[in-house]
């Protein structure tokens, strides 16, 4: 998706058949369980499905070519991977033009390999990044949880807690601070959530530079220039490509 295109509910004619938007975007729902690349640009798409416009037809069409462009782009799943779980957590803060929403990515791996990731749009609005950022941290960390759990009824040991990257200083703060302020008493849930399983030692939160958050992928459209370095750390690879 353009980087620097700005969707709308009201901006654009609007479509006059919208069956045949509706049915691509239904298509590629299904395409994003085997690409993680295309889930922020269909998750954004779908948006639209009840009153699609031509702007939204246009950023299709755009992703489509996209796809035909790398048909053999896909993950690949390494037989030797470790057990370690490796999270990456990120918000794009307010980035919804319509409803000021922000937007909660999240991709998770085992070992070397992906296994989970999302790109949705938060519940309700969020009145900081710091805030932003620990609503994804939450859903993150129930992610991570419900992974856990999975391994635990495979009978695969995992002792070693689950690491948990985030860019956002503040929401690290917030998550080994055990006083909660005036400012953080509205997500007060998500936070004790966080804190609970950081203090169990099934989670340990760890900083990470904004240019080497995997997450990035699932919150905002990137530039190629960012977007193929990113999908090459996460076991993304096109069969196709020169070795």
């Amino acid at each position: 998706m353009d980087p620097k295109l700005k969707l709308s509910t009201t901006e654009g004619d609007l479509l006059p058949d919208a069956s045949a938007y509706r049915c691509f975007i239904g298509r590629l729902l299904y395409l994003t369980l085997s690409h993680p690349d295309i889930t922020f640009a269909v998750h954004k798409l779908s948006q639209f499905l009840s009153r699609p416009r031509l702007p939204h037809l246009k950023a299709a069409h755009h992703l489509l070519r996209y796809l035909k462009h790398r048909p053999g782009q896909g993950l690949f799943f390494s037989a030797s991977s470790s057990l370690q779980v490796k999270a990456f957590s990120d918000a794009d803060w307010g980035s919804c033009p319509d409803t000021r929403k922000s937007v909660t990515g999240f991709c998770i791996f085992l070992g070397d390999s992906l296994v989970s990731w999302k790109a949705k749009k938060q519940s309700t609005i969020s009145r900081s990044s710091a805030e932003a950022e620990y609503r994804a941290l939450a859903a993150t960390t129930s992610e991570i949880l419900c992974l856990q759990n999975l391994l635990h009824d495979f009978q695969l040991v995992v002792s070693s807690p689950a690491l948990l990257f985030c860019d956002n200083q503040a929401a690290i703060y917030i998550a080994s601070n055990p006083t909660f302020h005036e400012r953080t008493k509205h997500i007060e849930l998500d936070c004790h959530f966080v804190r609970d399983k950081v203090s169990q030692g099934s989670v340990k939160l760890l900083p990470i530079r904004s240019q080497h958050q995997l997450a990035d992928i699932f919150t905002k459209p990137l530039s190629s220039s960012l977007l193929f370095p990113l999908l090459s750390k996460m076991a993304v690879h096109d069969i196709y490509s020169p070795s």
